[in-house]
């Protein structure tokens, strides 16, 4: 195989095993490091020593890449394909097979590791008919968040690599739900995209009656198709711990029915968000749900395994998760309120 496309495969498996990110980056950055150079010349650079000797090679890597030189699957990547082939979750299995997109993921373009083309490919590969691109909206500076231009600017990038047809990469953001209760880019911006994912990103430990009046303001807005990571907790992972946020969670289940906002069961191991008792009641309210990954690299897009389970376990049907829809379906449900 190519000694870039086992580096990069590398990272993938990496990435959804919850590797550290030094450990990924060092084989994303070994693959992009070699791209440029056709196969007679690495494998020169290689027998020569210069390979070895480049800056952002390390040991592993250029085993990978001899290996890869050689005609065979290297023995790093045969043993991540070994542990990939069990399912991350128990259960789950049915549900994820009928899931045929994700409307969260994010690029390098915010806070993500990876080109948007790679994100891209990477969806494919695991079988979506879609992917969102939702990239953080400018309030989140600290996420790099896209201002009105740079967003424009993604589209027209987004535009071109659905020229080829087949499987489409949606435009979308997840925009910060402000404290006035807006949400964080322009009407008319908000107006060229595909999918709105409104989140809670700040100030997450106000009381009650302000979170529940912050969060009611986005649901109303008619841009609005996803309420992302409702309790903004965090359960376990490198950042640490973080309470659920505090709010009336009977009146913001009611609105996400009402305007035909689904609820989002954020994926991500750290997050598990809505926690059970949440996904019961937004059952109960009538709400529409979707399964999205939060991806910020290729490989977490696999993500969707743990949000499948979690619906599964807590009763959700697939009819009522938007995710399991055609795109046409999606489309229609996501521009019936502009």
């Amino acid at each position: 195989m190519e000694a870039v496309d086992a580096l990069n495969e590398i990272a993938f498996w990496l990435e959804r095993e919850l590797a550290p990110t030094f450990k990924v980056q060092a084989f994303r950055k070994a693959a992009g490091i070699i791209a440029g150079l056709d196969a007679e010349e690495l494998a020169a650079r290689a027998a020569d020593g210069r390979l070895k000797r480049t800056k952002g090679i390390g040991d592993r890597t250029f085993q990978v890449i001899r290996e890869a030189l050689d005609g065979g699957v290297p023995d790093y990547l045969a043993g991540l394909r070994s542990r990939g082939a069990e399912p991350l979750v128990p259960g789950g299995h049915e549900l994820h097979a009928a899931l045929r997109g994700d409307l969260h993921s994010h690029s390098d373009w915010s806070d993500g590791g990876s080109p948007i083309q790679d994100m891209a490919d990477a969806a494919r590969l695991l079988g979506r008919e879609y992917l969102a691109l939702t990239d953080h909206s400018p309030n989140l500076k600290i996420a790099n968040g896209l201002s009105t231009e740079r967003l424009a600017e993604q589209l027209d990038i987004v535009a071109e690599l659905n020229a080829g047809g087949g499987f489409r990469l949606l435009t979308g953001i997840e925009a910060d739900i402000l404290e006035d209760g807006t949400v964080d880019q322009t009407p008319e911006m908000l107006d060229r995209l595909d999918i709105v994912v409104a989140s809670v990103h700040s100030k997450l430990r106000s009381d009650k009656r302000t979170m529940t009046r912050r969060m009611l303001g986005a649901i109303a807005d008619p841009h609005t198709n996803v309420l992302g990571h409702c309790t903004g907790r965090l359960v376990q992972g490198g950042r640490g711990t973080r309470p659920a946020s505090e709010f009336d969670a009977g009146a913001v289940f009611a609105a996400c029915a009402e305007n035909n906002v689904a609820v989002e069961i954020n994926s991500r191991p750290e997050r598990q968000d809505p926690p059970g008792d949440l996904i019961k009641l937004a059952l109960d309210a009538g709400c529409l749900f979707s399964i999205d990954s939060d991806a910020h690299a290729p490989g977490q897009l696999d993500f969707l395994q743990y949000g499948a389970e979690r619906a599964e376990r807590h009763g959700v049907p697939a009819e009522r998760i938007v995710t399991t829809w055609p795109l046409d379906r999606l489309l229609e449900w996501a521009a019936s309120r502009r």
